[in-house]
């Protein structure tokens, strides 16, 4: 419930310790769940303190136990171990400090761990964290690259030293963090979104050299797994452990089976480029030859066909043509002209023949009357008519006697 206060009456600094603890106290006892971070056992004292760790978050909690409660487990627990405690929270109101009191500890085993991973890999399964069409594909040359990996490690020993053996002018932005144990969870979740928020890194690789199950189980925190899927940078998982994947291979958008092959994958190698460029370079140059070759073949042909090389020979046959076709015009029409002119010759030579004059010419006369016809019997003039004689030289005039 609340408590009523004022500036004028406020609470003694005691009153609200001893509230907190009544409210603690009505908490009861709990099973809670957490990595041993700081271990203490005197000793000749009774009791053990230790310090427990939520993994995937900067919280932490003291523990006391009795040395009897502890000593049961004591052969397979020690600092880094996953612990389930059953305790009841205490209040020590003289310093306004909490604690649990533990009445039982419980280690966690492996297959209970996978078994938590195995749920959690299928609950991100089902949200489509895992899912292909999200995965982003590396930049063939990637200008600066991010480094997540333990300081000093052989991990990061390994990408340096072969990525710069692959491509010398290769840059990186390394973030040292733990890579193991309590802190490692927010130390990588917070470099990893350091690095994702600089937009000159193209690519980020998060490098371990293998372990345990126990020693990877940060690279399978659902706070890291979901902080990957939220990058707009692609991201490498280079843990280096083969029989089981931490779900950060899952949803990083490339996995590498070491810190070696993370290398390798993500920056090119000079030498095989070189000598890509080199081979595409001859094919380049032998299309272009070939091509070259093939239209100078053409070109030989088209010059070799007669209208090219002698260009003028279809002139010169075309005005043969038209030459002898000219003469043939020229003596058909003289030919015509020959035989029109001595038809022409007979037809006058007849009409000369058959013409009056030429009868006249050999001494007849033709007789007509006023009206211009010719008598032709005697019996078509009358005596005294003067008709008009025709000769060959002229005309006069001709009386009919009786």
């Amino acid at each position: 419930m609340a408590v009523n206060s004022t500036p004028e009456a406020p609470l003694p600094v005691g009153q609200v310790s001893r509230l907190i603890g009544g409210w603690i106290d009505r908490l009861g006892a709990v099973w809670v769940e957490g990595q041993i971070t700081q271990l203490s056992r005197r000793p000749g004292a009774g009791v053990v303190f230790l310090t427990l760790r939520d993994p995937s978050h900067d919280i932490s909690v003291g523990v006391t136990c009795y040395r009897q409660v502890f000593d049961s487990v004591a052969d397979v627990v020690g600092e880094g171990a996953r612990v389930v405690v059953h305790a009841k929270p205490e209040w020590y109101a003289p310093r306004g400090q909490l604690s649990l009191r533990a009445t039982a500890i419980k280690p966690v085993g492996v297959g209970e761990l996978l078994a938590r991973l195995e749920q959690l890999k299928k609950t991100l399964a089902r949200e489509g964290l895992f899912a292909a069409e999200r995965k982003k594909p590396l930049p063939f040359l990637p200008q600066l690259i991010g480094l997540v990996c333990g300081r000093a490690s052989a991990a990061e020993r390994d990408v340096l030293e072969n990525a710069r053996h692959r491509w010398p002018a290769v840059r990186f932005e390394v973030r040292n963090v733990a890579v193991q144990g309590v802190h490692a969870v927010p130390q990588v979740v917070q470099a990893v979104k350091e690095l994702d928020a600089r937009d000159e890194v193209d690519v980020i690789v998060v490098a371990r050299g293998g372990g345990s199950v126990e020693d990877l189980l940060p690279f399978s925190d659902e706070q890291l797994v979901r902080a990957v899927a939220a990058c707009r940078t692609p991201v490498v998982s280079a843990i280096g452990h083969e029989p089981d994947h931490p779900l950060l291979d899952y949803v990083a958008d490339l996995r590498a089976s070491t810190p070696t092959d993370a290398a390798k994958k993500v920056v090119p190698d000079v030498g095989e480029e070189y000598e890509r460029v080199r081979q595409l370079r001859d094919r380049a140059r032998r299309c272009v030859a070939a091509f070259v070759d093939r239209e100078e073949r053409g070109l030989a042909h088209a010059l070799a066909r007669p209208s090219i090389q002698h260009p003028h020979r279809m002139i010169d046959d075309r005005e043969a043509e038209v030459a002898a076709l000219l003469d043939r015009g020229r003596r058909t029409l003289r030919h015509l002209l020959d035989r029109a002119d001595s038809e022409l010759t007979h037809t006058h030579a007849r009409v000369v023949a058959l013409s009056p004059a030429a009868t006249l010419e050999r001494g007849y006369a033709v007789l007509q009357r006023d009206d211009g016809h010719a008598v032709r019997a005697p019996g078509e003039v009358a005596p005294g008519q003067v008709l008009r004689a025709r000769v060959s030289e002229g005309e006069f005039s001709v009386r009919v006697d009786a």
